[in-house]
């Protein structure tokens, strides 16, 4: 049984963490300006996946792990960091699938934009900590642990799923302020460095 006074806390702390800047949120800002909200959905799903993986991770030990050897967090930061800013790169050139052009974007690989939500998710160390230290405190360990983590858990992602759909809103209303001069070369170039610079924050944030 979970303490609803404590959960009357947690879902706008989370919520307020959540609606902060960060790397999912602006990659959700950038998938939104350059491939649409729709296509963006993958990518949100996988994000929410990645989250939900941490925070259950992060409440039965495994988080504390980690985080004592870094090093299992190097290889998946820089490889992620790496991929994003590839795409950043290309689509800064106006190349690759997820340029933005005038038509709508179809040609977009589900699976990549799922495993961009997920990895960066996961990869986050910062993640890692706020969910040891914001967790745990909310669990009754005097009650059954399923039942507790699963409401946290469905908060969390509710929460990450809102808030991005909030961001990736915001791309796209900048990209039909962008488009307005038809400049799409502009509109691929502002998200292309939001894309290298989410690559950049995720493998030295």
């Amino acid at each position: 049984m979970i303490d609803y006074n404590a959960l009357a806390i947690f879902i706008p702390t989370f919520f307020f963490v959540s609606i902060t800047p960060g790397m999912c949120m602006t990659l959700a800002m950038t998938l939104g300006m350059s491939v649409g909200i729709r296509r963006a959905l993958w990518m949100m799903l996988g994000e929410v996946i990645g989250v939900a993986l941490v925070a259950i991770a992060a409440v039965i030990g495994v988080a504390s792990v980690m985080l004592k050897y870094p090093d299992i967090f190097a290889v998946i930061k820089y490889l992620g960091g790496g991929y994003l800013a590839y795409i950043g790169i290309q689509m800064w050139l106006s190349k690759g699938s997820m340029t933005i052009t005038n038509e709508a974007q179809s040609n977009v690989n589900r699976l990549n934009l799922f495993n961009q939500g997920l990895f960066t998710a996961i990869s986050n160390p910062k993640g890692w900590a706020f969910m040891i230290s914001l967790l745990p405190p909310f669990i009754n360990i005097d009650h059954n642990l399923t039942p507790q983590l699963t409401i946290l858990v469905v908060i969390i992602m509710i929460s990450e799923f809102v808030c991005m759909m909030v961001y990736a809103s915001g791309g796209k209303t900048l990209r039909v302020f962008l488009s307005k001069g038809d400049n799409v070369k502009l509109m691929n170039r502002v998200a292309g460095s939001l894309m290298v610079g989410v690559g950049v924050w995720l493998a030295w944030g």
